[in-house]
């Protein structure tokens, strides 16, 4: 599903230049749950934000599904995005003036999806994600645990091949960090391929794969049973 090679990524000031990401290569195949680590400033976030089509490097390939996307322009990176990759991140990203519903709603519209076939599959996401009974609430109405429940069913509801993950249970407690991470082990199982940025070994060992990082660059890969 994709193949990183000889990616770069550099950050320049007047006075600084930050090298992010060094020659890197990677290869991700569909259906894996690869979990990416590393100490702060390795590249990790850089690498997330490069596959989401958020930023594009300044060098080196990017296969997604056989095509080079590395330097795609904006209107075709957004299209790209919109109908193949669902992000799930740390803060939640939640709208505070919009209902679970309709939050969970808002990519659908995006894509252009007609209003009956909405209702369906955001009704659908929210059982699934057991977040149903509390549609009408808003963000701030609900626990760290729920609101990243509804932030994994925004994630789903495009029905996308790929889901990054950005510190999934970095604002949660135990309890809840290990439900959102069986939910995105159950997506997984499914057929949804998952890239996760982690600090937490307990999150990496849910994934088949660990990618450690350092100074813009893999050092070192495990495989988990």
């Amino acid at each position: 599903m994709i193949k990183i090679s000889n990616l770069e990524k550099i950050y320049r000031t007047e006075e600084v230049e930050t090298v992010a990401l060094n020659k890197l290569n990677i290869e991700v195949k569909e259906g894996e749950f690869v979990a990416i680590m590393g100490p702060s400033g390795c590249g990790k976030s850089t690498l997330l934000n490069i596959l989401g089509l958020l930023d594009d490097p300044d060098a080196g390939s990017y296969l997604f599904n056989g095509i080079e996307v590395a330097h795609f322009n904006e209107r075709k990176r957004a299209e790209l995005r919109k109908h193949n990759i669902g992000f799930v991140f740390q803060s939640f990203n939640l709208i505070d003036e919009l209902t679970v519903y309709e939050n969970v709603e808002l990519p659908l519209i995006y894509t252009g999806v007609k209003a009956a076939d909405r209702k369906s599959r955001v009704e659908y996401v929210l059982d699934k994600m057991q977040i149903m009974h509390r549609r009408k609430h808003y963000p701030q109405q609900l626990s760290g645990g729920q609101q990243q429940r509804v932030a994994v069913a925004r994630a789903v509801v495009n029905q996308p091949k790929l889901i990054l993950a950005d510190e999934p249970t970095g604002n949660l407690d135990s309890s809840n960090g290990n439900e959102v991470m069986q939910l995105l082990t159950d997506l997984n199982e499914q057929g949804t391929t998952i890239i996760m940025v982690t600090h937490s070994e307990h999150d990496a060992k849910f994934s088949h794969r660990i990618i450690r990082m350092l100074d813009g660059q893999t050092v070192m890969e495990n495989f988990l049973a």
